[in-house]
C-alpha cells in the first residue's frame, strides 16, 4: 500500500473517531482512534520491513527475503527514513548468497543514510569484509576505522576486533603460483 493511501486512511480514521466522540459514542470513538494510530504508525514503520527484520534476527533469510520482496517500489511504499534500512536488509540477505554482489546495497544504504549509528557501523563492517575478500587492504582498513567510530555502544566491537585479526593474517599470506602459502 502506498504511503499516501496510508496517510489518507489515518486521516479518515481520526475524523471518524472525532465524529463518534462528538455524538457520544466514546467507546467506538476510542477504538477507531486506536485503529487510526496503528495506520499512522504503519506510515512511519512499514510492516513488511518489521517482519523481515524479525526473520533476519531468527536467521531465516528465506522468509525475510519473501517479506522484503513484497515491497515492490520502496521509494513509494516506504518513508524516506526507511530507504537506507531497506537497502541494508537487502544487502545483508544478498551477502549470505553472493557476498561480492551485496556491495552496491551497502553503499546505497550509506548514501541514503540511517538514523542509528550501529546500523551505519554494520554496513561499513560489511563493506570492510567485502574489501578484504577483494584483497583491498587500504579500503578495508578505512571501513574498519569508520565502523569503529560509528559503533558508539560497542555492539560490534568483537566483530571489528576479529576482522582486524583476519587482516593481520592476510599480511602473512603470500600468493605463489596460484596457491596461498603462509610463513
Amino acid at each position: 500500500m502506498s504511503n499516501i493511501v496510508r496517510l489518507i486512511a489515518a486521516c479518515v480514521f481520526f475524523g471518524a473517531a472525532i465524529a463518534l466522540c462528538v455524538f457520544s459514542f466514546w467507546g467506538w470513538g476510542i477504538l477507531v482512534l486506536l485503529l487510526g494510530g496503528i495506520v499512522l504508525l504503519s506510515f512511519f514503520f512499514n510492516e513488511n520491513m518489521i517482519i523481515a527484520q524479525y526473520f533476519l534476527r531468527k536467521e531465516n533469510t528465506e522468509k525475510s527475503e519473501v517479506w522484503l520482496l513484497k515491497v515492490t517500489d520502496y521509494e513509494k511504499q516506504l518513508h524516506k527514513n526507511q530507504h537506507g534500512y531497506y537497502n541494508l536488509l537487502i544487502g545483508l540477505i544478498e551477502s549470505r548468497k553472493a557476498p561480492l554482489k551485496s556491495e552496491k546495497y551497502f553503499k546505497k544504504a550509506l548514501s541514503l543514510g540511517m538514523n542509528m549509528s550501529h546500523n551505519t557501523a554494520l554496513a561499513k563492517l560489511s563493506l570492510a569484509g567485502i574489501a578484504m575478500a577483494k584483497r583491498n587492504k587500504r579500503e578495508a582498513t578505512m571501513y574498519l576505522q569508520e565502523a569503529g567510530k560509528d559503533d558508539k555502544n560497542k555492539l560490534l566491537a568483537d566483530q571489528i576486533k576479529m576482522m582486524k585479526q583476519q587482516m593481520a593474517q592476510m599480511d602473512k599470506q603470500v600468493v605463489k603460483g596460484g596457491y596461498r602459502q603462509q610463513f
